[in-house]
């Protein structure tokens, strides 16, 4: 995957409709992150983190885009009404988690491993912010991904993560 190009398919964009993955990242680089569904605490956190830190990441000239397994009106209704300012792929065919071999964890007990005390501390955090787990959808023991493409969709760095809190630091 590294060196190779991030693939251009049709998606559905939660607040767009359709358009392809080309148009979205806008010719500009672009960091996708991959998560498992807008209903899971950690996963939510996530979004709202990107959402706070988003000019840091537009100031350097880098797009974001989020996929979830979620429905586009599960998508909405947990956002109620806030605007997101990056794109979130709603990929309930898991086109792109199959495309990209980003695997689920064998069980539940995997997606968490060792990261227990981590997952806590994400939990408390997204509790402080308010957020409860809401719908299950797609793979409940999906595990995360992260990659950082340039204007021409070359992958330049990839993160598969080993457990549901395994992602890069600089986007949480």
């Amino acid at each position: 995957m590294l060196g190779d190009v991030f693939p251009d398919f049709v998606v559905h964009e939660g607040f767009q409709g359709k358009t392809t993955v080309d148009k979205l990242i806008e010719h500009k680089p672009t960091m996708f992150v991959v998560l498992r569904y807008i209903g899971c605490t950690v996963c939510r956190y996530v979004v709202h983190m990107l959402t706070k830190r988003i000019q840091e990441f537009k100031d350097k000239g880098v797009n974001v885009c989020v996929v979830m397994q979620s429905k586009s009106k599960n998508v909405k209704k947990d956002l109620a009404g806030k605007q997101l300012l990056f794109p979130l792929i709603c990929d309930t065919h898991m086109t792109l988690y199959n495309s990209l071999d980003i695997e689920p964890a064998n069980s539940m007990e995997e997606l968490v491993d060792k990261d227990m005390d981590a997952l806590k501390i994400k939990s408390i955090k997204a509790k402080a912010c308010g957020f409860v787990h809401g719908i299950y959808e797609g793979n409940a023991q999906q595990l995360p991904a992260f990659f950082y493409v340039d204007e021409n969709r070359k992958v330049l760095v990839v993160h598969y993560a080993k457990t549901i809190v395994d992602m890069l630091s600089y986007i949480q």
